[in-house]
């Protein structure tokens, strides 16, 4: 009898310890936002605080699950309904679990349907976002990397289009209740640690030099090759998109909304014409850093780079539409460079790992002896420029030149195309309508075939086997 109230008599008193110990607790954080980002590249978990996101990561295995401990702060209504903005359609999540874990700590658990490499990190406000905690859940297999080896294995004008739309199996199990964390935890990243790698180092892939016919290379062993006509690659980057949406217009329209509309029009026409495909680097409402963009293009060997814009002014009476393309030197105009400024500021905003280190990303965005492709990019934009300016005003009636980071591939022709400015209200109203938009592709597209009747593109080797 006696042991029996000594048990109950520990447990009242630990239990009057812990709701002590919660009533002298007081929080000084809040997370007053989260959000979710889904893409078939990487999920994006984003939580917003007033105050820097104090945080321990543990990555588990049998079963897949990423455990976050968020510091200093208490369960609130954000934290709960995080749950409800998982899709089923995710390629990697599952679920999410939160719970207040002790007093002061909130975990938050992450039930995955395959084997994943996550990326933490917090960024200082930036646009309109005060501190941010990102979680990045990356496949095991690179999408990047998946898709060079289908491009070297096989010829086939969809293989890389369908290597990015392959999802990992799915390995579905539930748990509704929370993970103990082990002491021995398999990799531990507190907000002093470095990242983990993100994604393996990825070697680009140079395109041939000039040459106007097709090459077909002979088989050791076989001398039956059938020879393919090289369809001409476009990447279309539809600006901003996820953290970061880009300008906003007077009504609340925003520029990553249009640009995508834009973007899936124009690769649709594109895709009609004989011997011409279109990627997009985005097909959804997610963020792709700067330096993705053009490593996308580089890894489909695209022949030309087309950005969408709709950006904003500091004027609302700027109107027109643009076409930039990249200076290794100075800008063409003060509206130019203070444009440039805004574009490459967009990664602040979507939010990048800075510890992320890639020697060979570093190399490819180097300001490189890129000549001859900007006077190509001049080339297409003067074309494009021309067939714009007959459906509206044009802000310059020549190609502006500036340093945008993302027209810095250094083989690849690449323009970008301020379709009107969102920031003049009369403009923004045309950009939201279908009618409008559909006359812009219509003339980006004439601009482009413009372009290769008289610039025909580069013959790549390829070879495959009957």
């Amino acid at each position: 009898m006696i042991k029996p109230m000594i048990k109950f008599f520990k447990s009242l008193f630990l239990s009057a310890c812990l709701l002590l110990a919660g009533a002298v607790y007081a929080a000084d954080n809040t997370i007053i936002a989260g959000r979710i980002w889904p893409a078939q590249d990487y999920t994006r978990i984003t939580l917003e605080a007033s105050k820097p996101i104090t945080y321990k990561m543990t990555l588990l295995q049998n079963p897949e699950r990423v455990v976050v401990d968020i510091e200093s702060v208490d369960l609130n209504q954000v934290l709960k309904s995080l749950n409800d903005k998982i899709l089923a359609s995710d390629p990697y999540i599952m679920q999410l679990r939160v719970a207040q874990f002790k007093p002061g700590v909130v975990r938050l658990v992450v039930d995955l349907k395959t084997e994943i490499k996550p990326t933490i990190f917090a960024l200082l406000p930036a646009g309109d976002y005060k501190h941010r905690l990102v979680l990045d859940i990356y496949p095991v297999n690179d999408p990047l990397m998946t898709l060079l080896a289908q491009r070297d294995n096989t010829f086939s004008p969809t293989a890389e289009v369908q290597a990015f739309n392959q999802l990992p199996p799915a390995q579905q199990s539930t748990n509704p209740t929370l993970d103990p964390v082990p002491e021995a935890a398999a990799i531990i990243v507190t907000e002093d640690s470095k990242p983990l790698e993100t994604s393996p180092q990825i070697m680009p892939t140079e395109s041939n030099a000039s040459a106007q016919a097709i090459v077909v290379k002979e088989a050791p062993e076989n001398k039956n090759v059938s020879k393919f006509i090289r369809q001409i690659t476009i990447a279309i980057d539809p600006g901003h998109g996820g953290e970061d949406p880009g300008a906003i217009g007077a009504t609340g329209s925003r520029e990553k909304d249009i640009t995508l509309s834009i973007a899936k029009k124009l690769k649709a026409k594109i895709d009609e014409e004989p011997g011409m495909r279109a990627v997009l680097t985005r097909d959804g409402d997610y963020f792709i850093p700067l330096h993705g963009r053009v490593l996308k293009a580089r890894m489909l060997q695209a022949d030309l780079f087309v950005s969408i814009h709709a950006d904003a002014f500091t004027n609302p009476a700027a109107r027109g539409s643009s076409v930039f393309a990249l200076s290794e030197k100075g800008a063409t105009s003060a509206s130019a460079r203070y444009l440039a400024k805004k574009e490459n500021e967009s990664d602040l905003i979507g939010g990048v790992s800075l510890n992320v280190k890639d020697p060979v990303l570093a190399r490819t965005l180097l300001d490189l002896s890129q000549t001859a492709t900007i006077n190509d990019s001049l080339k297409l934009g003067k074309a494009v420029l021309g067939y714009i300016g007959e459906i509206n005003k044009l802000h310059k009636n020549h190609v502006e030149q500036a340093g945008f980071a993302v027209l810095k591939s250094p083989d690849i022709p690449s323009i970008l195309v301020e379709t009107a400015f969102i920031s003049n209200p009369e403009e923004e109203r045309r950009l939201n309508d279908n009618a409008y938009q559909d006359k812009l592709v219509l003339s980006i597209l004439a601009g482009i075939k413009k372009y290769f009747a008289s610039n025909p593109a580069l013959a790549k080797t390829k070879l495959a086997m009957q």
